[in-house]
Order: structure tokens, then sequence, then C-alpha cells
């Protein structure tokens, strides 16, 4: 039933090597960064305090490790469908090296070959807010930056190459959630640290 006060919290792993610079990062499970693990510290310190039902993570070390050094780690349950897009083909390229080949490119428009396509992580987005909408409670959800910004469009009932309208940086939190009866975006990007 949805509740005004039913909030799901997103938010993104802390900065990598390769999201420092601009890689595509989807199923190459990098670690994270000096910068990134103090990011995952700040998302502990900002969300200290809350009461959490539910706790997921993607089963990516990025992740996982992020939300570990928030201090969830003890609580939580790895989600497969959490996991970033699967970029196939352009798995740790650069958009600027990838447009020398496709001048204008957008994993938006154009998708990856040999990958998911949006329509794809957009139903596993799916699948997580079935299961974050059937819990009794706020929701704490850890993962990547494509995922989250598909899952943020299809909360709010868009198509999810939508997520295109939602930037995301390493480290930050957003949450999801109602007013009254309407699936609305209760904050969005904010900053740990």
């Amino acid at each position: 039933m949805a509740d005004a006060a039913h909030e799901v919290v997103l938010v993104r792993h802390g900065e990598t090597e390769w999201s420092r610079s601009g890689k595509h990062t989807g199923r190459t499970d990098v670690p994270l960064a000096e910068q990134g693990e103090q990011d995952a510290r700040a998302v502990g310190a900002a969300l200290r305090g809350r009461q959490f039902a539910l706790v997921l993570t993607s089963p990516l070390r990025r992740a996982v490790e992020t939300c570990r050094l928030a201090g969830f780690g003890d609580a939580v349950v790895e989600n497969p469908d959490l996991q970033e897009w699967d970029y196939g083909a352009y798995e740790g390229r650069t958009t600027p090296e990838i447009r020398e080949e496709q001048p204008g490119w957008t994993v938006w428009r154009d998708g990856v070959p040999g990958g998911e396509t949006v329509a794809e992580v957009g139903e596993r987005a799916d699948r997580v807010i079935a299961e974050a909408r059937s819990v009794d409670g706020d929701v704490l959800l850890f993962a990547h930056g494509h995922l989250l910004r598909i899952l943020a469009a299809r909360w709010l009932g868009l198509e999810p190459v939508g997520g295109r309208l939602f930037a995301l940086d390493p480290g930050s939190i957003s949450a999801v959630g109602y007013e009254r009866e309407t699936a609305v975006i209760r904050l969005w990007n904010q900053s740990a640290g």
C-alpha cells in the first residue's frame, strides 16, 4: 500500500577509478577508490539513526563496500537485479572513445552491442520496485548510476529511457516515495559529504 511515510532511499556507490575517468562500468567488479571509501562513510553519517525495514545491495563489490562502510553491512541482502547496466562491448570505454567510432552516440538512444537494452534494465528496476513496495517501512538500496536513474524513472511511471533526465553522482543519496498516493522524487543527488 502506498504510504506517505514509505520512502526508498537510493545510494549510488562511492567513487571508483573507472567512475572518476568516465569509463562505463557495468559488470566489471572494480573496487572503491580512496575517495569512494570516504563517500561511503559520509553516506553512513548522513543516514545515521534511520531505520530501514529492508536493505538491498547490488552484488558488485563497489556497492557492497559502500553499504558496509556506511554501516549497513549486517542487515543487507544482495539482489542481482540491482547490478549496473551490462554495457557489453562498451564496457570500460568512455563516451568520447565510443563517439570516435559512433558520432553522437548515447547509451540511452543507441544502446550497447552485446549488452542489455534500456528496456531490459527497466525490467530489473521494476522487480526491485515491486519488492520495495511490498515492504512495510522504508527501504535502502545501494546500487549504480544508470540502474538507479532508470529505477527513479520507473518509480514515477516513466519509460526506462526517462532515466536520462536524472544526473546522479557517486556517493550521492536520493529518495523516492509518495505525496499522498502519487509516486514522487523526495530527494535527488544529494552529496553525503
